[in-house]
């Protein structure tokens, strides 16, 4: 059975996170009080050609019964059980705003002695070591439904204990960089086509624009210096065991210099046979 178990900040997209798992074909459970996780664990056993993938959301929402959930993964350790965390993450403002908007209660604030902004610093000091120890993090503070779905899907689909997972993402530092980056290469030092009138409306996508960020002897040399690093380290975390590797190219916009790069690289390590999928977080943005 393949075992996923979702936590994370409230408000960050757990119930959406869920609701798309279970399209992908995993039995979902939400809000389980981590000392009950064991007994899933079991019935997915007994029960294993009905239930080949369960996904287990378990967050604050269990109060107090939530504080056992780092002595219960122990225990799925010490018995070689072989699960996933998955972590769900969101900048503190964007978080404080999706609860102003929908009028809910935070779980730590439910008689209304503290602040939003009390209650979601607490929890993430209250997630900190289960964040550390999760295999992916998806920050859904500037990504749609539709892109969690997608992010999803490239982390989860097929068998989730093979080989690292790779994201190149391209993303605006404009609009801001995400919390579940592993590396950040800023490319803003690159031939902008924003400024050419006949490039502008395309992306780095196009082969014209790709050209007119790689037209100097330093763009090149930048690509192969970066390229080199990558080679060289992309092994090193697998040999770690890292389980997921976010790699984040980041130029103005996200439209043009970055997409080139996280294009050219994604396809450098498919080619290389990595699990690598590529991700435009910005590209369609103005």
């Amino acid at each position: 059975m393949e075992l996923l178990i979702v936590t994370g900040l409230s408000g960050a997209g757990k119930s959406q996170c869920a609701n798309a798992l279970e399209d992908m074909g995993f039995y979902c459970v939400d809000n389980v009080p981590p000392t009950i996780i064991p007994s899933f664990v079991n019935l997915g056993v007994t029960a294993k050609n009905q239930l080949s993938k369960m996904a287990l959301v378990t967050d604050t929402r269990g109060g107090d019964m939530f504080h056992s959930i780092n002595d219960v993964l122990n225990s799925l350790d010490n018995q070689g059980t072989d699960y996933k965390i998955l972590f769900l993450d969101a900048r503190n403002e964007v978080l404080v705003r999706r609860y102003k908007e929908n009028r809910r209660k935070h779980p730590l604030n439910k008689d209304g002695q503290i602040s939003i902004n009390e209650a979601v610093e607490t929890e993430r000091k209250t997630l900190e070591q289960i964040r550390n120890r999760s295999d992916y993090i998806i920050d859904t503070s500037l990504i749609s439904n539709a892109q969690l779905k997608e992010k999803l899907s490239a982390l989860v689909y097929g068998d989730t204990h093979s080989a690292l997972k790779i994201q190149c993402k391209s993303f605006g530092f404009k609009y801001g960089a995400d919390g579940e980056d592993d590396l950040i290469f800023d490319v803003r030092c690159l031939p902008n086509p924003f400024y050419d009138e006949v490039l502008k409306e395309k992306t780095g996508i196009d082969d014209d624009v790709r050209n007119y960020v790689l037209s100097t002897e330093e763009a090149h040399k930048f690509l192969d210096k970066l390229t080199d690093f990558i080679d060289y380290s992309v092994p090193l975390y697998a040999k770690e065991g890292k389980s997921q590797l976010n790699l984040a190219f980041g130029c103005t916009g996200g439209k043009h210099r970055s997409v080139t790069f996280a294009e050219i690289i994604g396809k450098a390590l498919k080619d290389k046979n990595y699990d690598c999928s590529i991700v435009h977080r910005d590209i369609l943005k103005r």
